[in-house]
């Protein structure tokens, strides 16, 4: 017998073949369907539709959803979700919320419906609609969701109601920390003018964060706002290790620089920032005030220009291109630029005190009288505003009401030197003591001598040290040049058959040794302003850094 024929079975003398048992996975072979079962009609497209939506083919994804729908009669929640998100990306947040709306009727028990609708109401505007909506969310979920929670702090945050907005803020970030979170916290915090209560949010938030760099560059600049200078400086470096290319954080930097009246270094920072945000208006507003303190005018007037180009309306840019006129002591110019910050900002003291000091070199006393007392009226702290609208009334002669302006003074400067390590800056009380001698007032307050020049300059470095002699070197050699030339052009008056008299020969050098200094490159003593911090940290803050008027007006009155 062949091994490979079948096996036969021998019964009453007759020989049939026997069949081997079938197997189970022949069996479910035989028994599976040769196609796949229908689905039923109100969900069968659902996968095509999530395809194309995950894809953002937004148009052939609207295609499918319209005939789904019309095969459903509107009956599909799916694709009713889809099409209200679509529509919402389009900007039709009215209709997106009317198809969230049908999907709660046909599942009232789902919590992501109610969701998509507060957030279409909260879009609207409709903040207290969008909190009842997101309450009902809340009842329906079974777990806590720090999404509802966030949302309700925002929405409560608009309605500025902060102290529910912090509740609910707090209450999310104990379900589950976020970034977008803190961020919005940190801002309750500041709108609140509670700025050290911010900066312990965002301390968690760098804690939880750490390698954040949005996070790390605002609590640096907090830092700045509360004079914590090695911190910011800390953070901010932070912030550049893991992003070197981050330009907030390189423009507060370069900001810090620039109020250390280190202007080399704060150019070079905002080199770097020029890259990625050429067109920023603070960007230049800080590289022209960078020139205005290396006395270099001309580039500080083209550079905010530029600034005031790409934001016409920024009163701060405006009022910079006035002081760096004034300083050019073209006042037409200055009073026009001045004006323009004054309608954009009514409100601030020192603007009409520079405009004041504009007016007062144009021959115009009376705008001139009613532009100081405003700027005495709005600004209250600084002592510089009374003083020089006391050097210029007493300029017109009335002595009475410059003595009134210096009793102001006096009570400004007492109540600055409450604080500790705070004074007034020592040109001003010098300028107060020469006043009250030529008015005949004697000032009620104590007054040190100013220091000099020389004890007032920082420590020079090593480079400092090699330029200045450098400097002086050269000065040196010009100054020899110029002898020679000098002797040659005045030789050339004397006929050629006489001899320069003893007397000229004595005169050129001591006319030599009483020339002028070369004027130095030395950072002036102005001192930028610290940078204010936006109250909406999700949004990019502006940090820029300003000169102070007073000493420019100072210099302008005095003269």
């Amino acid at each position: 017998m062949n091994p490979t024929d079948p096996p036969e079975s021998a019964t009453n003398g007759q020989t049939r073949s026997i069949q081997p048992p079938a197997s189970a996975a022949l069996k479910a072979k035989q028994q599976r369907p040769r196609k796949a079962p229908e689905l039923p009609s109100l969900e069968r497209r659902n996968w095509l539709i999530h395809l194309h939506y995950v894809r953002k083919e937004y148009e052939v994804c609207k295609t499918i959803i319209k005939k789904q729908l019309q095969e459903s009669h509107s009956m599909c929640e799916y694709a009713n979700y889809v099409q209200g998100l679509i529509l919402r990306q389009e900007g039709k947040i009215q209709e997106s919320l009317e198809q969230f709306q049908v999907c709660n009727i046909l599942n009232p028990n789902s919590s992501d419906n109610i969701k998509q609708m507060a957030r279409s109401l909260f879009l609207l505007g409709r903040h207290k609609l969008a909190i009842e909506a997101y309450k009902q969310a809340e009842n329906r979920t079974d777990q806590p969701d720090w999404e509802i929670s966030h949302n309700l702090g925002v929405c409560h945050l608009y309605l500025r109601e902060f102290d529910e907005a912090k509740e609910m803020l707090k209450q999310a970030i104990e379900f589950s920390k976020h970034e977008q979170t803190y961020v919005v916290l940190g801002k309750v915090h500041l709108m609140t003018s509670d700025v050290p209560g911010a900066v312990e949010i965002y301390k968690d938030a760098v804690k939880s964060f750490p390698e954040n760099p949005d996070l790390n560059t605002t609590l640096g600049l907090l830092h700045i706002q509360t004079g914590n200078h090695q911190a910011a400086f800390e953070h901010l470096g932070t912030a550049l290790a893991f992003d070197p290319k981050n330009s907030r954080a390189i423009l507060a930097a370069g900001s810090m620089m620039q109020s250390h009246q280190d202007y080399d270094v704060a150019l070079a920072k905002y080199r770097l920032a020029a890259q990625s945000i050429p067109e920023s208006p603070p960007l230049w507003n800080n590289i022209g005030m960078c020139f205005f303190g290396k006395k270099k005018f001309v580039a500080a007037i083209s550079c905010l220009k530029r600034a005031n180009y790409l934001a016409p309306f920024d009163w701060k840019i405006l009022y910079n291109l006035g002081l760096v006129h004034l300083t050019m002591q073209q006042y037409a110019s200055a009073f026009h630029f001045l004006s323009a910050s004054i309608n954009l900002r009514p409100s601030r003291g020192q603007t009409f005190m520079l405009m004041a000091v504009a007016l007062a070199h144009l021959d115009d006393p009376e705008n001139a009288t009613a532009a100081y007392e405003q700027a005495v009226n709005l600004d209250t702290r600084d002592p510089a505003v009374p003083l020089n609208f006391a050097v210029f009334l007493g300029g017109l002669g009335n002595a009475p009401a410059a003595a009134q302006q210096l009793r102001n003074f006096e009570q400004r400067v007492t109540k600055l030197r409450q604080t500790p390590n705070l004074d007034a800056d020592p040109d001003v009380l010098a300028t107060a003591v020469q006043l009250s001698t030529n008015i005949n007032y004697t000032l009620g307050i104590s007054v040190n001598n100013p220091k000099t020049k020389e004890s007032a300059k920082p420590r020079m470095n090593d480079k400092e040290r090699e330029a200045k002699a450098r400097a002086k070197a050269a000065k040196a050699t010009m100054k020899a040049k110029t002898s020679i030339t000098e002797k040659v052009n005045q030789a050339d008056e004397v006929p050629h058959d006489s001899k320069p008299s003893d007397k000229f020969l004595d005169e050129v050098p001591e006319k030599l040794t009483n020339l002028p200094d070369v004027p130095s490159e030395e950072p002036g003593a102005l001192d930028p302003e610290m940078p204010e911090l936006p109250t909406a940290p999700e949004e990019t803050p502006i940090h820029e850094s300003y000169p102070t008027a007073p000493p420019l007006e100072r210099s302008a009155e005095a003269i």
